[in-house]
């Protein structure tokens, strides 16, 4: 079976029509994997003995496979009457495992930050909450802007998983396509460059937020 362009382009609209729930997907699994990763790390600073049970946490999210966790909200937890839409699953379970992550990269960030700006605060009777949303976290967001950067990328790239959950994105779409003409390379390359396009809008405004911030990339 040779690959048909003019098939190709007749089926993009078909395709795009998932791209809505692939963008919004990654946009607010990319917020609650920061949110919830800042959190981590916050925990992980700020009990000194729960320090170990944090790094555990962390550690098990990383290491299990984000199917594994989004088959694991999906299926099992029905059979505990948990019943949680599918879009609800995929950005939970994105959120989730990426949040390991980002913890990592927060904890590069505020080491990267002089330990007198803290100290400094607390001197002057600023409350511990205070010191790190207005000492800590504006300091912190120039030195993680380019991973996190990297990793809404990442998080882009991991939508097409939550097809195995029936999730309406763009490689659903695809595959939908290709069941029902039974032709699967046309659908797996116009998924692929609709991919490419966000991915590469995606890097353009990271490296406009890396301008604004002012964050330069060491010269080799």
């Amino acid at each position: 079976m040779t690959f048909d362009f003019a098939f190709a382009l007749r089926i993009v609209p078909q395709v795009l029509e998932g791209i809505g729930n692939t963008v919004l997907v990654a946009i607010l699994a990319f917020i609650g994997a920061s949110v919830l990763g800042f959190i981590w790390e916050i925990l992980r600073r700020s009990t000194p003995r729960g320090r170990p049970v944090v790094q555990f946490v962390i550690d098990a999210i990383r290491s299990t496979p984000v199917l594994a966790q989004l088959y694991f909200l999906f299926y099992v937890l029905p059979y505990y009457g948990i019943v949680l839409p599918a879009m609800v699953v995929g950005v939970v379970g994105l959120s989730f495992y990426y949040s390991g992550y980002m913890s990592e990269v927060f904890r590069a960030g505020i080491d990267a930050i002089p330990r007198g700006q803290g100290e400094a605060a607390q001197s002057l009777g600023i409350s511990r909450l205070d010191t790190i949303a207005f000492v800590i976290a504006p300091q912190m967001l120039r030195n993680v802007a380019a991973p996190l950067g990297a990793y809404s990328v990442s998080i882009l790239k991991a939508t097409p998983y939550l097809a195995v959950i029936a999730v309406p994105e763009m490689l659903g779409s695809a595959l939908d396509v290709a069941s029902e003409t039974y032709r699967y390379a046309e659908p797996m390359f116009v998924a692929g460059i609709l991919f490419l396009c966000l991915a590469l809008i995606a890097v353009s405004l990271v490296g406009w937020l890396e301008r604004y911030l002012g964050v330069t990339t060491p010269s080799h």
